[in-house]
């Protein structure tokens, strides 16, 4: 096949192109937005119908949802499949996912029941994936002073999200809105497998939400249903986000040497900000000299399985991961990765695993080799193709 991929920089888009290669493809690429920011949906329609015009493709390829692509492919009559890695995607709500050449793979079955009855022969869910074959071959050719640098007892890749919530920017709460939201979204952060923000946000809340926040939604014709959706997701799952990940690195940090590489605030937490890290040739030595690598999903990731996940097992490392509902479809708690219900469990597991060597490497290995087994990009790329070639839903 003949793919056209539009980038935007996604950390998993190299591995994509090779996989597709690999299975037989040529890919040509669009690569203008990784580099201008500023490139807008209008410069987008544009290019993309000139290249569209002097070339011949069998579909166009994403990660996450472009409106203006699927337009573009809908005006052609060109499938167009793209693949969530992020949630929330406002891009979701637009009325381009209505297209009927749309292939939208979504990798949080959460977010696919959410916009399945939007178009149901179009959207599948399909979970993320890894490439262990790169991340060795960064892994091996490491120096001896980069595994000292990067060997910690338990380390944490990623944002506290203090900085991602744009409820602080909101308008004037009601002192009773503000009391009401911020206790349930408290009461959500200790609750891992189940998301109850969006049934306790009443229409007279969404209602009052609507007066002071700009809605995510883009549907023609905004309903409560999508309207309690979009606030739950882009305004309040942050915040929850940012109290989970706060509250997790005092608890820790309180008990065990933690190495947080982030670029957020961390004034006031007992741990060692050791800031950012380079996401293709330092990330993997942290997670594959660390004792425990920690990863705690994003609160707007309701059953999936985030990326962090698959790349900490596709490096060789030890994963302690809070409990997602999608985590057992495709791993075995206590054999290939360990996960926990609630902070005592986090903290008993934490203790256990950092002084039990043996079981430690033998579940970090067994993690890596079900990720080599399974969970590959070219294994998840066929299934891929075969929804949206060789499957006919209902």
């Amino acid at each position: 096949m003949n793919i056209l991929f539009y980038r935007y920089g996604s950390i998993c888009e190299p591995d994509i192109i090779d996989a597709f290669k690999q299975l037989g493809n040529t890919v040509d690429e669009i690569t203008i937005e990784i580099y201008n920011k500023n490139f807008t949906p209008s410069d987008g329609v544009s290019l993309l119908s000139d290249t569209l015009f002097l070339h011949t493709y069998d579909f166009v390829f994403s990660i996450n949802f472009y409106p203006f692509i699927s337009e573009v492919c809908n005006i052609f009559k060109i499938r167009y499949l793209c693949w969530t890695v992020d949630s929330p995607v406002a891009e979701l709500y637009s009325p381009a996912i209505y297209n009927e050449w749309n292939r939208i793979f979504l990798f949080d079955s959460a977010q696919y029941n959410t916009f399945i009855h939007y178009n149901p022969n179009c959207i599948f869910h399909l979970p993320l994936a890894s490439n262990p074959a790169r991340w060795s071959s960064v892994i091996h050719s490491g120096s001896a002073d980069d595994k000292a640098k990067f060997s910690n007892d338990i380390s944490f890749v990623g944002s506290l999200y203090t900085e991602k919530c744009d409820y602080h920017k909101l308008g004037q709460l009601s002192d009773y809105l503000q009391g009401y939201l911020y206790s349930i979204m408290t009461a959500q952060s200790k609750v891992y497998g189940y998301h109850f923000l969006e049934s306790l946000l009443s229409d007279s809340i969404v209602s009052e939400l609507s007066t002071i926040a700009k809605n995510q939604c883009d549907f023609e014709g905004v309903t409560p249903e999508n309207a309690r959706s979009s606030y739950a997701q882009f305004l309040l799952d942050p915040i929850v986000s940012a109290i989970e990940r706060i509250s997790t690195m005092k608890l820790l940090g309180a008990h065990f040497p933690v190495n947080l590489y982030t670029a957020s605030d961390t004034t006031g937490l007992s741990v060692k900000n050791c800031g950012t890290v380079k996401t293709l040739t330092e990330m993997p030595l942290v997670f594959h000299h660390s004792k425990i690598n920690l990863n705690i999903t994003a609160k707007a990731i309701r059953n999936g399985l985030p990326l962090r996940i698959f790349d900490i097992l596709g490096c060789g490392g030890f994963l302690l991961t809070n409990y997602q509902p999608e985590l057992t479809d495709y791993f075995t708690p206590g054999y290939d990765i360990v996960y926990y219900t609630d902070e005592e469990d986090l903290l008993k597991k934490a203790e256990y695993y950092l002084e039990h060597d043996k079981e430690r490497t033998e579940i970090a290995q067994n993690g890596f080799d079900t990720i080599t087994k399974k969970h590959t990009y070219p294994q998840r790329l066929l299934e891929m193709l075969t929804l949206a070639y060789g499957y006919t839903k209902g």
